[in-house]
């Protein structure tokens, strides 16, 4: 983690927007992503347990947090039927699971949102999965109300890396200084896509799948423990 002292090296313009990645860094599901990539791999013919399933499974590791859409079809190469299979079985089984009780917010998130909301900063909401998977997320956890604006590839025309999912934002709520944005992320993909949108400040947390070396590698300004500590650098930031 980085000293205290970093966050008066961030961006000095007041932020008016935190853009926070949803799987990873506000929800956590014990591992069903990966369970259910393993699922889809295995209905296109790719043998779990086999070399080749536990290789695709170690490249959807290091790609957490991207549009899920196109992991698959960096894993199926140019045919594009096979992806676009996956990633329907993908949907669906993440969506069954989430419905019985496999998805919840990470602890301390809920109070995170509604102090940013009660501070008058704006909340995004971003995330690699489809727009329906998303709703469904946000109905279950009962977020729908509670953030101004939620966010997928699909919304933006990529997903992270990518960084148009935080621009979109940025445009949507009608600020002018992409400096003003604070991103949260879990993940390189999400942490790259704030640094090359230009936000004016980029939080590592650690409890998705990669390591502190890996999100200041991708761009983090600042690693934390969790998303319960965004409003300490926030009010870090003021100081």
């Amino acid at each position: 983690m980085l000293a205290q002292d970093t966050y008066r090296s961030l961006s000095t313009v007041p932020t008016r927007l935190v853009c926070l990645d949803m799987n990873g860094t506000t929800v956590e599901d014990d591992g069903l992503v990966l369970e259910c990539f393993g699922e889809a791999l295995a209905s296109q013919g790719v043998v779990p347990g086999s070399a080749a399933h536990q290789t695709m499974l170690s490249f959807v590791e290091q790609t957490m947090g991207s549009s899920r859409l196109e992991v698959f079809k960096r894993l199926f190469g140019a045919a594009p039927e096979p992806a676009r299979a996956a990633n329907r079985v993908f949907e669906r089984g993440y969506a069954a699971a989430a419905s019985g009780g496999r998805v919840r917010a990470v602890d301390g998130a809920v109070d995170v949102l509604l102090r940013l909301r009660d501070e008058g900063v704006h909340v995004a909401l971003t995330t690699g999965f489809s727009r329906q998977t998303q709703n469904q997320i946000l109905d279950l956890l009962g977020w729908t109300g509670l953030v101004d604006l939620s966010l997928c590839p699909d919304d933006a025309g990529r997903g992270a890396p990518y960084p148009d999912m935080v621009l979109t934002a940025l445009l949507a709520l009608d600020l002018d200084d992409v400096r003003a944005v604070m991103t949260v992320g879990d993940s390189r993909a999400a942490v790259l896509a704030g640094h090359r949108a230009g936000a004016g400040a980029n939080i590592g947390v650690l409890t998705g799948p990669h390591a502190e070396a890996d999100l200041i590698e991708a761009g983090a300004d600042v690693v934390v423990p969790s998303v319960r500590a965004v409003p300490g650098v926030l009010a870090s930031r003021a100081a």
